[in-house]
Protein backbone atom coordinates (compact mmCIF):
# COMPACT_ATOMS: atom_id res chain seq x y z
CA UNK A 1 0.00 0.00 0.00
CA UNK A 2 1.32 3.98 -0.04
CA UNK A 3 2.31 5.19 2.87
CA UNK A 4 3.41 9.05 3.94
CA UNK A 5 7.35 8.56 5.58
CA UNK A 6 9.24 11.07 7.05
CA UNK A 7 12.87 10.53 7.11
CA UNK A 8 14.67 13.62 7.97
CA UNK A 9 13.31 17.24 8.39
CA UNK A 10 11.86 18.67 5.07
CA UNK A 11 11.87 15.25 3.47
CA UNK A 12 8.51 13.48 3.45
CA UNK A 13 8.02 10.43 0.73
CA UNK A 14 5.10 8.74 0.06
CA UNK A 15 6.39 4.96 -0.10
CA UNK A 16 5.30 1.32 -1.04
CA UNK A 17 4.61 -0.35 2.61
CA UNK A 18 3.39 -3.48 3.69
CA UNK A 19 -0.42 -3.61 4.38
CA UNK A 20 -1.16 -3.93 8.23
CA UNK A 21 -2.47 -6.88 9.51
CA UNK A 22 -4.29 -8.04 12.35
CA UNK A 23 -1.84 -8.74 15.00
CA UNK A 24 -4.08 -8.90 18.32
CA UNK A 25 -8.03 -10.17 18.23
CA UNK A 26 -8.82 -6.84 19.63
CA UNK A 27 -7.77 -4.71 16.36
CA UNK A 28 -9.63 -3.73 13.29
CA UNK A 29 -8.14 -2.84 9.83
CA UNK A 30 -9.81 -0.11 8.39
CA UNK A 31 -9.44 1.23 5.16
CA UNK A 32 -9.09 5.05 4.92
CA UNK A 33 -11.93 7.36 3.04
CA UNK A 34 -9.93 10.55 3.91
CA UNK A 35 -6.64 11.71 6.10
CA UNK A 36 -4.71 14.63 7.04
CA UNK A 37 -1.97 16.71 7.84
CA UNK A 38 -1.92 17.76 11.77
CA UNK A 39 -0.15 20.99 12.74
CA UNK A 40 1.92 18.65 15.31
CA UNK A 41 3.68 16.14 12.02
CA UNK A 42 5.35 19.97 11.73
CA UNK A 43 7.38 19.68 14.64
CA UNK A 44 9.24 16.87 13.12
CA UNK A 45 8.96 18.22 9.92
CA UNK A 46 10.11 22.04 10.99
CA UNK A 47 13.37 19.85 12.84
CA UNK A 48 11.80 20.84 16.41
CA UNK A 49 11.23 17.21 17.04
CA UNK A 50 14.03 14.48 16.43
CA UNK A 51 13.42 12.06 13.28
CA UNK A 52 16.17 9.40 13.81
CA UNK A 53 14.51 6.68 12.15
CA UNK A 54 11.99 6.69 8.80
CA UNK A 55 8.50 7.46 10.59
CA UNK A 56 4.95 6.77 9.37
CA UNK A 57 3.26 9.88 9.40
CA UNK A 58 -0.49 10.78 10.54
CA UNK A 59 -3.09 9.79 13.11
CA UNK A 60 -6.03 11.56 12.09
CA UNK A 61 -8.59 8.95 9.80
CA UNK A 62 -12.12 7.86 9.08
CA UNK A 63 -13.01 5.18 6.93
CA UNK A 64 -14.25 1.71 6.49
CA UNK A 65 -13.45 -1.72 8.69
CA UNK A 66 -12.41 -4.36 6.33
CA UNK A 67 -11.18 -6.50 9.11
CA UNK A 68 -11.52 -7.36 12.86
CA UNK A 69 -9.92 -9.18 15.39
CA UNK A 70 -11.48 -11.99 17.18
CA UNK A 71 -12.67 -10.38 19.98
CA UNK A 72 -13.94 -7.29 18.18
CA UNK A 73 -17.92 -7.38 19.02
CA UNK A 74 -18.92 -3.55 18.77
CA UNK A 75 -17.62 -2.74 15.89
CA UNK A 76 -18.31 -4.96 12.25
CA UNK A 77 -17.21 -5.22 8.86
CA UNK A 78 -18.36 -2.23 6.47
CA UNK A 79 -18.82 0.38 9.11
CA UNK A 80 -17.80 3.59 8.44
CA UNK A 81 -15.74 4.73 11.84
CA UNK A 82 -13.94 7.55 12.82
CA UNK A 83 -11.55 7.23 15.67
CA UNK A 84 -9.16 8.93 18.27
CA UNK A 85 -5.39 9.72 18.03
CA UNK A 86 -5.00 7.13 20.82
CA UNK A 87 -6.49 3.80 21.45
CA UNK A 88 -8.50 3.03 24.69
CA UNK A 89 -10.78 0.22 25.46
CA UNK A 90 -12.66 2.80 27.06
CA UNK A 91 -13.79 0.50 29.92
CA UNK A 92 -10.95 1.35 32.83
CA UNK A 93 -11.37 3.82 35.27
CA UNK A 94 -9.99 6.24 33.51
CA UNK A 95 -11.43 6.02 30.48
CA UNK A 96 -14.97 5.61 32.58
CA UNK A 97 -13.83 9.41 33.88
CA UNK A 98 -13.47 10.98 30.13
CA UNK A 99 -9.92 10.64 29.63
CA UNK A 100 -9.41 8.04 27.53
CA UNK A 101 -5.65 9.50 26.14
CA UNK A 102 -4.65 8.14 29.79
CA UNK A 103 -6.32 4.90 29.05
CA UNK A 104 -4.16 2.35 31.38
CA UNK A 105 -3.84 0.02 27.89
CA UNK A 106 -3.63 3.33 25.57
CA UNK A 107 -1.30 3.17 22.17
CA UNK A 108 -0.87 5.66 20.24
CA UNK A 109 -2.15 5.39 17.03
CA UNK A 110 0.31 5.61 13.91
CA UNK A 111 3.17 3.97 16.27
CA UNK A 112 2.94 0.56 14.12
CA UNK A 113 1.92 2.74 10.56
CA UNK A 114 0.64 5.78 10.31
CA UNK A 115 -2.61 7.12 9.27
CA UNK A 116 -1.79 9.11 5.91
CA UNK A 117 -1.97 5.71 4.33
CA UNK A 118 -4.80 3.80 2.06
CA UNK A 119 -4.83 1.56 5.09
CA UNK A 120 -3.92 1.37 8.79
CA UNK A 121 -4.74 -1.27 11.79
CA UNK A 122 -6.71 0.50 14.69
CA UNK A 123 -5.61 -1.70 18.36
CA UNK A 124 -8.43 -1.73 20.81
CA UNK A 125 -11.14 -1.56 17.98
CA UNK A 126 -14.23 -1.77 20.54
CA UNK A 127 -13.35 1.08 22.79
CA UNK A 128 -11.64 3.79 19.96
CA UNK A 129 -13.83 3.51 17.35
CA UNK A 130 -17.24 5.03 16.87
CA UNK A 131 -19.45 3.89 14.06
CA UNK A 132 -21.77 6.65 12.13
CA UNK A 133 -25.33 5.62 11.66
CA UNK A 134 -24.95 4.57 7.90
CA UNK A 135 -22.42 4.91 4.99
CA UNK A 136 -21.90 9.07 4.64
CA UNK A 137 -22.85 11.16 2.46
CA UNK A 138 -19.43 12.56 0.65
CA UNK A 139 -19.40 16.06 1.32
CA UNK A 140 -19.66 14.82 5.30
CA UNK A 141 -16.63 13.06 5.12
CA UNK A 142 -13.58 16.18 5.78
CA UNK A 143 -16.27 17.04 8.96
CA UNK A 144 -15.60 13.08 10.29
CA UNK A 145 -12.27 12.83 9.73
CA UNK A 146 -11.81 16.88 11.73
CA UNK A 147 -13.74 14.92 14.67
CA UNK A 148 -11.11 12.34 14.62
CA UNK A 149 -8.38 15.03 16.26
CA UNK A 150 -8.77 19.13 15.38
CA UNK A 151 -12.76 19.46 16.25
CA UNK A 152 -12.13 17.42 19.69
CA UNK A 153 -9.14 18.70 20.83
CA UNK A 154 -10.85 22.70 19.96
CA UNK A 155 -13.80 20.93 21.94
CA UNK A 156 -12.03 19.61 24.45
CA UNK A 157 -9.83 22.84 24.84
CA UNK A 158 -13.23 24.73 25.30
CA UNK A 159 -14.61 22.19 27.83
CA UNK A 160 -11.74 22.57 29.88
CA UNK A 161 -11.74 26.23 29.88
CA UNK A 162 -15.14 25.92 31.20
CA UNK A 163 -16.85 28.01 27.60
CA UNK A 164 -20.34 28.34 28.36
CA UNK A 165 -23.51 30.61 28.52
CA UNK A 166 -22.74 34.02 29.46
CA UNK A 167 -19.17 33.90 28.94
CA UNK A 168 -16.35 35.41 27.22
CA UNK A 169 -14.09 32.92 25.92
CA UNK A 170 -10.78 33.69 23.83
CA UNK A 171 -8.72 31.59 21.51
CA UNK A 172 -5.50 31.99 21.15
CA UNK A 173 -3.87 29.77 17.85
CA UNK A 174 -6.14 30.24 14.58
CA UNK A 175 -5.14 27.41 13.50
CA UNK A 176 -7.48 24.00 12.51
CA UNK A 177 -7.45 23.57 16.57
CA UNK A 178 -7.62 26.67 17.09
CA UNK A 179 -11.02 27.47 14.88
CA UNK A 180 -12.31 23.99 15.72
CA UNK A 181 -11.82 25.74 19.83
CA UNK A 182 -14.32 28.74 18.21
CA UNK A 183 -16.84 27.04 16.75
CA UNK A 184 -17.03 24.19 19.81
CA UNK A 185 -17.43 27.76 22.33
CA UNK A 186 -20.59 28.90 19.65
CA UNK A 187 -21.75 25.30 20.17
CA UNK A 188 -21.09 25.50 24.02
CA UNK A 189 -23.03 28.40 24.31
CA UNK A 190 -20.50 31.50 24.69
CA UNK A 191 -21.79 34.71 24.60
CA UNK A 192 -18.53 36.37 23.26
CA UNK A 193 -15.69 34.82 21.43
CA UNK A 194 -12.64 36.43 20.93
CA UNK A 195 -10.47 35.07 18.34
CA UNK A 196 -6.51 35.78 18.28
CA UNK A 197 -5.33 35.74 14.79
CA UNK A 198 -3.01 37.62 11.96
CA UNK A 199 -4.46 35.87 8.85
CA UNK A 200 -7.45 37.03 7.25
CA UNK A 201 -8.94 34.21 5.83
CA UNK A 202 -8.34 32.79 9.15
CA UNK A 203 -10.15 35.12 10.54
CA UNK A 204 -12.92 34.78 8.11
CA UNK A 205 -13.91 31.36 9.25
CA UNK A 206 -13.54 31.84 12.94
CA UNK A 207 -16.06 34.65 12.23
CA UNK A 208 -18.45 31.96 10.21
CA UNK A 209 -17.40 29.35 12.82
CA UNK A 210 -18.72 32.05 15.78
CA UNK A 211 -16.22 34.83 16.74
CA UNK A 212 -17.55 37.88 17.71
CA UNK A 213 -14.49 39.68 17.90
CA UNK A 214 -10.76 39.39 16.84
CA UNK A 215 -7.63 40.29 18.07
CA UNK A 216 -4.38 40.85 15.47
CA UNK A 217 -2.20 41.79 18.78
CA UNK A 218 0.21 39.28 20.52
CA UNK A 219 1.70 39.14 23.57
CA UNK A 220 1.27 41.67 25.84
CA UNK A 221 -0.46 44.08 23.14
CA UNK A 222 -2.63 41.32 22.79
CA UNK A 223 -3.41 40.81 26.28
CA UNK A 224 -3.80 44.72 26.53
CA UNK A 225 -6.71 44.57 23.77
CA UNK A 226 -8.10 41.79 25.05
CA UNK A 227 -8.44 43.20 28.82
CA UNK A 228 -9.98 46.47 26.60
CA UNK A 229 -12.75 44.51 25.60
CA UNK A 230 -13.59 42.93 28.41
CA UNK A 231 -13.82 46.04 30.96
CA UNK A 232 -10.26 45.31 32.50
CA UNK A 233 -11.01 42.02 33.66
CA UNK A 234 -9.92 39.59 30.91
CA UNK A 235 -11.70 36.71 29.69
CA UNK A 236 -13.35 34.00 32.01
CA UNK A 237 -12.26 30.92 29.14
CA UNK A 238 -9.23 30.99 27.35
CA UNK A 239 -8.16 28.06 24.60
CA UNK A 240 -4.49 27.65 24.08
CA UNK A 241 -4.25 25.81 20.93
CA UNK A 242 -0.46 26.51 19.57
CA UNK A 243 1.84 25.23 22.69
CA UNK A 244 4.70 28.02 22.80
CA UNK A 245 6.09 29.67 25.99
CA UNK A 246 4.47 32.83 24.07
CA UNK A 247 1.19 31.47 23.25
CA UNK A 248 1.03 30.31 26.85
CA UNK A 249 1.67 33.07 28.71
CA UNK A 250 -0.72 35.16 26.21
CA UNK A 251 -3.19 32.68 27.62
CA UNK A 252 -2.92 32.86 31.29
CA UNK A 253 -2.28 36.64 31.04
CA UNK A 254 -5.68 36.85 28.75
CA UNK A 255 -7.15 34.78 32.08
CA UNK A 256 -9.77 36.73 34.53
CA UNK A 257 -9.21 35.94 37.73
CA UNK A 258 -10.98 32.75 38.76
CA UNK A 259 -11.01 31.78 35.19
CA UNK A 260 -9.78 29.10 32.93
CA UNK A 261 -7.09 27.92 30.55
CA UNK A 262 -8.25 25.02 28.35
CA UNK A 263 -4.59 24.01 27.08
CA UNK A 264 -4.74 22.04 24.33
CA UNK A 265 -1.22 22.75 21.95
CA UNK A 266 1.54 20.78 22.15
CA UNK A 267 3.81 21.99 24.26
CA UNK A 268 7.42 22.71 23.35
CA UNK A 269 9.91 24.33 25.84
CA UNK A 270 6.78 26.14 28.04
CA UNK A 271 8.14 27.46 31.44
CA UNK A 272 5.36 28.21 33.95
CA UNK A 273 6.47 29.44 37.30
CA UNK A 274 4.74 29.41 40.76
CA UNK A 275 5.59 33.26 40.28
CA UNK A 276 3.84 33.33 37.18
CA UNK A 277 0.39 31.31 37.96
CA UNK A 278 -0.04 31.74 41.81
CA UNK A 279 -1.00 35.47 41.71
CA UNK A 280 -3.49 35.08 39.09
CA UNK A 281 -5.86 32.64 40.50
CA UNK A 282 -6.16 31.26 37.02
CA UNK A 283 -6.92 27.18 36.76
CA UNK A 284 -4.70 25.41 34.24
CA UNK A 285 -6.63 21.84 32.43
CA UNK A 286 -5.66 20.13 29.33
CA UNK A 287 -3.33 17.73 27.64
CA UNK A 288 -3.65 15.24 24.78
CA UNK A 289 -7.40 15.53 24.17
CA UNK A 290 -9.64 12.83 24.86
CA UNK A 291 -11.49 12.42 22.05
CA UNK A 292 -12.85 9.48 22.31
CA UNK A 293 -15.27 11.25 25.20
CA UNK A 294 -17.21 13.67 22.79
CA UNK A 295 -17.08 11.25 19.28
CA UNK A 296 -20.41 10.37 19.52
CA UNK A 297 -22.19 13.55 20.29
CA UNK A 298 -19.95 15.32 17.58
CA UNK A 299 -21.00 12.62 14.75
CA UNK A 300 -24.30 13.26 16.00
CA UNK A 301 -23.78 17.03 15.34
CA UNK A 302 -22.38 16.47 12.24
CA UNK A 303 -24.69 13.81 10.63
CA UNK A 304 -27.79 16.51 11.41
CA UNK A 305 -25.30 19.11 9.54
CA UNK A 306 -25.70 21.54 12.39
CA UNK A 307 -22.25 21.95 12.32
CA UNK A 308 -19.53 21.65 9.25
CA UNK A 309 -16.05 21.53 10.75
CA UNK A 310 -14.69 19.90 7.74
CA UNK A 311 -14.42 23.92 6.71
CA UNK A 312 -11.05 23.87 8.23
CA UNK A 313 -9.59 21.87 5.16
CA UNK A 314 -8.77 24.42 2.68
CA UNK A 315 -6.22 22.49 0.28
CA UNK A 316 -7.15 18.37 -0.52
CA UNK A 317 -4.40 16.37 -2.64
CA UNK A 318 -4.16 13.27 -3.47
CA UNK A 319 -1.81 10.87 -1.22
CA UNK A 320 0.63 10.94 -3.61
CA UNK A 321 1.32 14.47 -3.31
CA UNK A 322 1.39 14.67 0.52
CA UNK A 323 4.69 16.44 0.44
CA UNK A 324 3.16 19.24 -1.29
CA UNK A 325 0.88 19.33 1.63
CA UNK A 326 3.14 19.57 3.91
CA UNK A 327 5.24 22.44 2.40
CA UNK A 328 1.48 24.14 1.91
CA UNK A 329 1.40 24.05 5.62
CA UNK A 330 4.33 25.05 6.74
CA UNK A 331 4.73 28.38 4.32
CA UNK A 332 1.34 28.71 6.04
CA UNK A 333 -0.44 28.11 2.67
CA UNK A 334 -2.81 26.16 3.75
CA UNK A 335 -4.50 26.04 6.95
CA UNK A 336 -5.31 22.37 6.99
CA UNK A 337 -4.48 19.79 4.68
CA UNK A 338 -6.63 16.87 3.60
CA UNK A 339 -5.12 13.82 1.84
CA UNK A 340 -6.77 11.55 -0.45
CA UNK A 341 -5.74 7.76 -0.27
Amino acid sequence: MRAVVMHAPRDVRVEDRPEPRIQKPTDAIIRLAATCICGSDLWPYRGADEVSEPLPMGHEYAGVVEEIGADVHDIEVGDFVVGSFFASDNTCEICRAGYQTSCLHREVLGTGGGAQAERMRVPLADGTLVATPAMPDADLIPSLLAASDVLGTGWFGAVAAEAGPGKTVAVVGDGAVGLSAVLAAKQLGAEKIVLFSRHADRQALGREFGATDVIEERGDEGIAKLKELTGGLGAHSVVEAVGTHESMHQAIGSTRPGGHVGFVGVLHDVAITGEDIFMTHVHLHGGPAPVRRFLPELIDLIWTRRIDPGKVFDLELPLDEAAEGYRAMDERRATKVLLRP
